[in-house]
């Protein structure tokens, strides 16, 4: 089964991805998220081995080379197993995460710097306006953190939006 689309706010998109063979007899939802904007945000690259699917879908909604800014919850497989693969295939992209993520993990694991994002500071990515919040250990992980749009008061949080079943 391919990636399901929905636009959950406006300029707002959820991939979702199932795959039956996590949990059984459930199968588990892994959601990807992209905001449009002047400056587009994928939130949740997802497993490694995902990227064609999301990658293909996300064609569907934009160009793949034309994302600008990559972030997540925290440094996990799901979050940001496929970091790099965007980055290959977006040139101007940038992952952009909190101070703790980039000093224990993203300096090294990202093929570009990061870009540190201060609790509170503020992306504007054209026509939307991505709030990043520190929150450690919330859903889990020492660098975790959420983002915040503004225009449609969406909140993006990793593992609170994966979820048992297809749905």
């Amino acid at each position: 089964m391919g990636p399901n689309i929905s636009e959950i706010a406006d300029g707002i998109y959820r991939i979702s991805v199932f795959v039956p063979d996590i949990a059984p007899p459930t199968g588990f939802t892994f959601n990807h998220f992209l905001v449009r904007g002047d400056e587009p945000l994928l939130f949740h690259t997802g497993l490694r081995k995902m990227f064609p699917l999301v990658s293909e879908a996300v064609s569907r909604i934009m160009p793949v080379q034309d994302l600008r800014w990559i972030t997540f919850g925290h440094y996990e497989a799901d979050e940001c197993g496929a970091m790099n693969e965007w980055l290959a295939a977006a040139p101007d992209a940038q992952v952009a995460h909190g101070m703790t993520g980039c000093l224990v993990s993203l300096n090294d694991m990202s093929d570009r710097p990061p870009r540190v994002v201060a609790n509170g500071e503020v992306i504007d990515i054209g026509g939307k306006r991505i709030r990043y919040i520190d929150t450690p250990h919330t859903p889990h992980g020492w660098d975790a953190g959420v983002v915040y749009e503004e225009s449609t008061q969406t909140l993006l949080c990793g593992d609170l939006f994966t979820q048992l079943g297809n749905g």
